[in-house]
């Protein structure tokens, strides 16, 4: 049995793959001296995001694997920020943009669910934090302060 799964068994580096050619073709849509600014841009942050994770797969070392976890976490992100820019321009709808956010916000949730499992594989003395939480730790009912920030209290 393995320890670790090949990256295109992953679910998530699927779904960010299929984002990927979804966002190539919606921005090749747009008008033409876009294509190569915010078009060329979304491309490679969507591309990006599933290629760090192919990239420290196949790394030795979980905490590098993390990495790859984190980097394409934010290469999604960037991606929402970029969609979201094509949006307020007009080259795509509201619903088009909230399709995409919502695809990618799943993945983002996806990647920290992966980041969580691979965590629990350090010793328990290498890991950055208490990989345990309280049940409603990520639910819609967590009270945000002043900066828009949840109000989370450190594990003790």
């Amino acid at each position: 049995m393995k320890s670790f799964l090949d990256v295109e068994d992953l679910e998530v580096y699927q779904k960010l793959c299929r984002l990927h050619i979804e966002v190539c073709d919606l921005s090749h849509t747009w008008p033409v001296e876009e294509r190569y600014e915010i078009g060329s841009q979304v491309r490679r942050s969507s591309n990006s995001s599933p290629a760090q994770l192919a990239e420290k797969n196949d790394d030795r070392h979980v905490r590098n694997k993390i990495e790859g976890v984190n980097r394409s976490r934010g290469e999604a992100a960037e991606t929402i920020h970029h969609l979201y820019m094509a949006k307020e321009k007009g080259y795509l709808t509201p619903a088009v943009f909230e399709s995409f956010r919502t695809r990618y916000k799943e993945c983002i949730r996806m990647l920290n669910g992966l980041e969580k499992s691979l965590e629990r594989k350090l010793p328990e003395g290498e890991r950055r934090w208490v990989v345990g939480e309280q049940p409603d730790m990520y639910s819609d009912k967590i009270e945000l302060d002043g900066a828009g920030w949840p109000d989370l209290k450190p594990e003790t």
